[in-house]
């Protein structure tokens, strides 16, 4: 369609090759993180970790035995230290949330629901690396005990939606492709294993609600 002068009045968003495209709505725009109460708190001196750096790299050093900390007070500072990308702040976080996990047992499920906004803010972000690092976590946090899994189900509303935004993120990479894979940084890929760990974890209702959030999800397992 054009003006009486001949200039073209059809949006550009229209004019590739012929074919009527949506304009772009930023879905997958990075977002800026509120700086978070992680760092705060490692700053002031209230964490009780230390950077140790020897032959084999960084690692933490824990000032007291991680069964005794308060699940219900740390484990969810340390998740709102996943927006974090500098060092040694994101280091700290992921490698603490590891060490919680794995030492925690019976005392991770009582504290699920406060590690849901954590989480979602995270992967709000829309920040490839903080995603892929949430996405890493949060397989970990669906096997680390008992019953984790089905706890987060009524939660998939607020996790699942970024993951049905970036689920198809290993498609036309280009050359970065084999680079992010030895680093298990595929988003795709990563989405894909996480929404099959949240299904096999998660009980019997579990993949109806990620077929509803993620409808392209397709199960490896046989559903009626």
């Amino acid at each position: 369609m054009s003006s009486p002068s001949g200039i073209c009045l059809i949006p550009k968003w229209k004019q590739d090759n012929g074919v009527t495209r949506p304009p772009p709505a930023g879905a997958t725009r990075v977002r800026e993180a509120q700086p978070s109460v992680f760092k705060k708190l490692y700053d002031r001196g209230d964490l009780p970790i230390v950077l140790k750096h020897d032959s084999m790299g960084n690692k933490i050093i824990w000032k007291v035995e991680i069964e005794t900390l308060d699940y219900h007070h740390f484990l969810p500072v340390f998740f709102d230290g996943l927006t974090e990308m500098e060092h040694p702040y994101s280091f700290f976080a992921y490698q603490g949330i590891r060490d919680l996990l794995e030492h925690g047992g019976i005392k991770i499920l009582p504290v699920v629901p406060q590690l849901i906004i954590p989480i979602k803010e995270a992967l709000n972000t829309r920040n490839k690396q903080v995603v892929c690092t949430s996405l890493k976590v949060l397989n970990r946090l669906v096997a680390s005990a008992d019953l984790v899994g089905e706890a987060l189900v009524p939660y998939y509303r607020h996790i699942l939606p970024v993951l049905n935004l970036f689920k198809n993120q290993n498609i036309n990479l280009g050359d970065g492709i084999e680079y992010s894979q030895q680093k298990h940084e595929n988003l795709g890929d990563l989405i894909e294993e996480t929404l099959s760990t949240l299904e096999q974890y998660g009980g019997d209702e579990a993949y109806m609600y990620i077929k509803y959030m993620v409808p392209t999800y397709q199960s490896c397992q046989e559903h009626p």
